[in-house]
């Protein structure tokens, strides 16, 4: 299944916070409720303009899978649970290190599933932080493209 990656508007950023609170609550079962609520608005209203995003729509244009990248860094990558399995996030990882140059992720060190993802796909883990960038305790990995 070939997959077409978009760019994404402003307007369509709501949507996009869809996507990634689906794909948090399918992923993210270590983060207690509190923690998505105080996520979710800065999600919309400050991280996404902070990062250059791609996304993959489904057959009626509807975003279903994205991705942020900023200073080489992939900040985020979210696909909605019911399109998981269908290499959308291998095509817009692909699409972020060939056009976006990107080179490391950070990846919650509890999200077993993307840190194989990353593993499989040439990262490695070069640093751990105890804490995530906001002083929550889920500890992150530092990750980086193989040489």
């Amino acid at each position: 299944m070939k997959h077409t990656i978009d760019h994404i508007s402003k307007e369509e950023y709501p949507e996009v916070v869809e996507v990634w609170e689906a794909s948090v609550r399918a992923t993210h079962d270590f983060l207690a409720e509190a923690d998505i609520q105080y996520f979710k608005p800065l999600i919309l209203n400050t991280y996404l303009d902070a990062v250059e995003l791609r996304c993959v729509r489904n057959e009626v244009g509807k975003i279903v899978a994205f991705s942020g990248v900023a200073d080489q860094n992939l900040e985020m990558l979210f696909i909605h649970p019911d399109y998981r399995g269908f290499g959308m996030g291998k095509t817009l990882l692909n699409c972020t290190i060939e056009e976006l140059n990107v080179q490391q992720v950070d990846v919650n060190e509890q999200n077993d599933q993307a840190v194989g993802f990353y593993l499989h796909n040439g990262f490695e883990v070069y640093g751990r932080s105890e804490l995530d960038p906001t002083g929550k305790p889920y500890p992150i990995l530092h990750m980086r493209l193989s040489q």
